[in-house]
């Protein structure tokens, strides 16, 4: 069984919206931090934002400031990413990560590494 699924992604025009979703198969999911990654063709894999275990907490990089927001529900085991006003530069695959021994903070800061489970990733397009 996937611990992680995502879904969502998809061709967007410039200045419109998706939502991710990721559903976590594994147990006691509040005790994870998730977080989002996206990889872009021929560049590494970089950290979007994270969300706490119980969601009072978020973090985000600093080029989606104000357009992502993460957020989750612990009772159906799923973590979203709203993202608004999306550039053609947000162009990429899509990953939720989750942890159990880092913070969001840690998370933003060692990028993809001390991750638990990887979701499959969802193409995201952004057209001009």
């Amino acid at each position: 069984q996937v611990p992680l699924v995502e879904s969502g992604g998809g061709l967007v025009q410039a200045g419109g919206s998706l939502r991710l979703s990721c559903a976590a198969s594994v147990r006691t999911f509040s005790t994870y931090v998730m977080g989002w990654f996206r990889q872009a063709p021929g560049k590494e894999r970089e950290f979007v934002g994270a969300i706490s275990g119980s969601g009072s907490s978020t973090t985000s990089t600093d080029s989606v400031k104000g357009r992502f927001t993460a957020s989750r529900d612990n009772a159906k085991n799923t973590v979203y990413l709203q993202m608004n006003s999306l550039k053609p530069e947000d162009t990429a695959v899509y990953y939720c990560a989750a942890s159990r021994f880092t913070d969001i903070f840690s998370m933003a800061r060692n990028g993809p590494n001390k991750i638990d489970y990887w979701g499959q990733g969802t193409q995201v397009t952004v057209s001009s």
